[in-house]
């Protein structure tokens, strides 16, 4: 006890090492400190603030942007992030979202596209669809390749296993015994099980867990779903902690500056309430705002582009070229066809019934209201040759339209389907030095003429798997992209006014060897060239891995709480990955 209050008391004083030059003494003297300040309470912050201060002798600051994610403390009044179906109302407004957009994508009919990302406690896990997938082992293997040492299969996966309780059971590939609750689907929905037997019937193979064994062929996802509720990382991680008189989260506090002693970092400057506030870190800080936040946050303080910064007038304490630079996103398109049944979730949009799943899911946190529906997909090679897959589907009961934000107009079932490792990358790059600017954002999608073929290949071998007789009972019409799209030039047209993001940016602060010249971490996470600075969080992902994002960031969040406590690595050497027959055909 007596080691928790001396803790909490320490946050409050900072020693004469601390103190910057921009700072003057009798003003540091009232500056807080603490052994770490964490920025951004998102997938990865809200992991570092629980994993950081189990340590009851280190105290942890831990900075968001936006609001908490409960009203008066309640669950059931901040309904539109904790109830699962409701999530397209978070992906449709400001309140709790960065709400970004890009540049107009020169090759997707000059479109500007809509980025939603998460500014709450949980961060976009408690905006987005639930999915838990954590790629393939491949994925991981090719990040040591690319010089991220250490993060190979052999060592991420004891901490996917780590941060998981699998309601299905531990194994040697589910966790059992973590904060992050992962279940299945329970509407046993007839519209699932057609998707599922079609993949079978078009030569796909059923796979129980694609976060397992076998990645390869389609079956049932995995979800972050705990009894009928959205598990973000601020359920599963921050609210825990929060009790320890260790951990102090605040909330709406914009981060405009990192603080430097020469070239360690020392602390952040931030606006919080229209105030401007200063606190130390005696260890470390650590940037976790997520693949836009953090890499505007660091060239705002000086670390990226020299030539960029000099150009802003912002002084240099970094040249890292590669900040902001490598960005990887998954692009998505839904192929959606008639529904002949009334079975699909067009109904439950209207007003009367929504009333009642919402009711039943206030009272009971059951019905339609818990889940999010995407309860079923898989994931398959493109072509021959390809040695894991690379594209992934998430099947739909329902037709969803412009990121949910217009109505459902008929009964139909849709398919998301897009590739998992596209070639175009983009960039990001300061608009001004006002730290409320939003960045400029230019993906520079369907930059590759394999991309352009890859997504070819999408809308053919969904059409395939749609037209197997599992659909006989409920297929109509094709709604998009329409029978009237046939030629290859069709399609690509289709592609470029349709297609959209998957909500997985990533990979621009990327880890690598520090003679990489566009590496920003090193494989300890470390921003090259400075101490006592780490960035963790999708942007140091070396490139995007072939599945959603949430599960690998929450992964290396664990796997990086270790490496600054200075814990052993977990390993597990010689996991069985399954490889498919021969490389000589697609399925």
């Amino acid at each position: 006890v007596w080691t928790l209050v001396k803790a909490h008391y320490r946050c409050f004083t900072v020693s004469s090492s601390q103190r910057t030059s921009a700072s003057s003494p009798a003003a540091d003297q009232k500056t807080p400190s603490y052994s770490y300040v964490i920025i951004g309470a998102g997938s990865a912050g809200c992991v570092l603030a629980n994993r950081l201060t189990e340590d009851a002798q280190e105290s942890a600051l831990l900075l968001e942007a936006g609001p908490k994610d409960r009203w008066l403390g309640s669950l059931r009044l901040s309904w539109k992030i904790h109830m699962p179906a409701a999530l397209t109302y978070n992906l449709c407004d400001d309140k709790y979202n960065w709400f970004y957009h890009t540049l107009p994508q020169a090759n997707m009919d000059n479109r500007v596209m809509y980025w939603p990302r998460g500014r709450v406690w949980g961060g976009s896990s408690s905006l987005n669809a639930m999915v838990y997938i954590r790629g393939h082992a491949e994925d991981y293997n090719r990040w040591q390749r690319e010089g991220a040492d250490g993060w190979d299969y052999d060592h991420c996966l004891p901490y996917f296993r780590k941060a998981q309780c699998h309601e299905l059971g531990e194994n040697r590939y589910r966790g059992g015994n973590g904060p992050l609750q992962v279940s299945r689907g329970k509407t046993n929905h007839p519209l699932h099980k057609a998707f599922i037997e079609a993949g079978r019937q078009a030569g796909y193979p059923f796979t129980d867990d694609m976060n397992g064994y076998q990645q390869e062929g389609v079956g049932w996802m995995d979800m972050t779903i705990y009894k009928g509720k959205r598990w973000s990382t601020a359920s599963a991680y921050l609210r825990p902690a929060l009790g320890r008189p260790n951990l102090k989260a605040e909330v709406r506090c914009v981060t405009t500056k990192i603080l430097f002693d020469g070239n360690r970092a020392v602390g952040v400057e931030y606006i919080q309430n229209g105030q401007k506030k200063k606190v130390f870190a005696e260890k470390e800080v650590i940037v976790s705002g997520g693949a836009i936040n953090s890499p505007q946050l660091l060239m705002l303080s000086g670390i990226g582009n020299a030539d960029d910064l000099k150009q802003l007038g912002i002084p240099v304490i970094q040249h890292l070229p590669g900040v902001g630079n490598n960005l990887q996103d998954h692009l998505e398109l839904y192929v959606q066809q008639q529904c002949t049944q009334p079975i699909t979730l067009y109904k439950a949009q209207k007003p009367f019934h929504m009333v009642k799943i919402g009711l039943e899911w206030l009272t009971m946190f059951t019905g339609y209201g818990a889940t999010a529906h995407l309860e079923s997909g898989g994931f398959i090679r493109s072509r021959p040759k390809v040695a894991h897959p690379d594209i992934q589907f998430h099947f739909l009961p329902s037709q969803v339209i412009d990121h949910g934000r217009v109505a459902s107009k008929i009964e139909a079932y849709q398919v998301h389907v897009g590739p998992m490792r596209s070639t175009s990358t983009g960039w990001l790059k300061l608009k001004s030095t006002n730290p409320l600017d939003h960045p400029i954002i230019q993906p520079n999608y369907l930059t590759t003429d394999i991309d352009v073929w890859e997504f070819r290949q999408c809308v053919k071998l969904s059409r395939e798997i749609f037209a197997q007789k599992a659909f006989d009972p409920f297929r109509g019409p094709e709604a998009l992209p329409g029978p009237q799209v046939q030629s290859d030039a069709d399609i690509d047209a289709f592609v470029r006014q349709k297609a959209d993001t998957a909500y997985h940016p990533s990979c621009t602060c990327k880890m690598g060897s520090p003679s990489d010249p566009m590496a920003v971490v090193d494989s300890n996470a470390r921003v090259l060239g400075l101490e006592k600075l780490r960035v963790i969080d999708a942007s140091i992902m070396p490139s995007i891995v072939s599945g959603n994002l949430n599960a690998p960031t929450i992964m290396m969040a664990e796997k990086a709480a270790d490496i600054i406590r200075g814990r052993p690595a977990l390993v597990d050497s010689g996991v069985p990955v399954y490889q498919p027959p021969t490389l000589d055909t697609q399925r």
